[in-house]
């Protein structure tokens, strides 16, 4: 089992950033891929970051150039760097651990309980 615990959410002016943190505990932090989803009121769970074991990143096209994922496997914490927040962005974040680099919400297998993140406009 990983337990995987989310902070750093709260509510920003669009253009602000914030970072999120997610703490991994339980089973090697290092042998697992981790994600970044988010749930916007009304709507589905959505991909928006994933890190490797070994680092290697992708993210949605909504994200891409203004959210930056990372890791430290020696914290066993993974971090979401957002910048340039607007309106759009405001939803749930939840972290997750899976096998395998995926945007495919189905190939992880432990998440996070979330935290909100709010852009005001």
């Amino acid at each position: 089992q990983v337990q995987l615990v989310e902070s750093g959410g709260g509510l920003v002016q669009a253009g602000g950033s914030l970072r999120l943190s997610c703490a991994a505990s339980g089973r090697t932090f290092s042998n697992y891929a981790m994600g970044w989803f988010r749930q916007a009121p009304g709507k589905e769970r959505e991909f928006a970051a994933s890190i490797s074991r070994g680092g290697t990143t992708i993210y949605a096209d909504s994200v891409k150039g203004r959210f930056t994922i990372s890791r430290d496997n020696a914290k066993s914490t993974a971090y979401l760097q957002m910048n340039s927040l607007n309106a759009e962005d405001t939803a749930v974040y939840y972290c997750a651990a899976g096998r395998t680099l995926s945007s495919r919400y189905s190939l992880y297998d432990y998440w996070g309980q979330g935290t909100q993140v709010t852009v005001s406009s």
